[in-house]
């Protein structure tokens, strides 16, 4: 499943907020991370909290779109419904 993450770099703490919608009107879950957004550590943090969140591993987790944007789109071997259970 492509999941849209809104990432928050050099935040005080890893955190996974919830549910939003941007401005399109699409659904994006908004995610804080204490990595600085240089040499993809932050995005690296990203999928690390997002594989002990919804329990798969790295590899399961792709990057596809938004390597140096806060906007992140993300393919995740799982259903939308196994990840929408895991972030409710």
């Amino acid at each position: 499943m492509r999941l849209i993450v809104h990432l928050i770099p050099k935040a005080s703490s890893n955190k996974i907020e919830g549910w939003a919608q941007n401005s399109q009107g699409k659904k994006v879950l908004r995610v804080k991370v204490t990595a600085v957004p240089e040499d993809g550590k932050a995005n690296a943090a990203l999928i690390e909290m997002l594989s002990k969140t919804l329990h798969v591993s790295k590899s399961a987790i792709s990057l596809v779109r938004g390597a140096t944007s806060r906007v992140k789109e993300l393919e995740i071997e799982m259903t939308e419904e196994e990840i929408k259970s895991a972030f409710s």
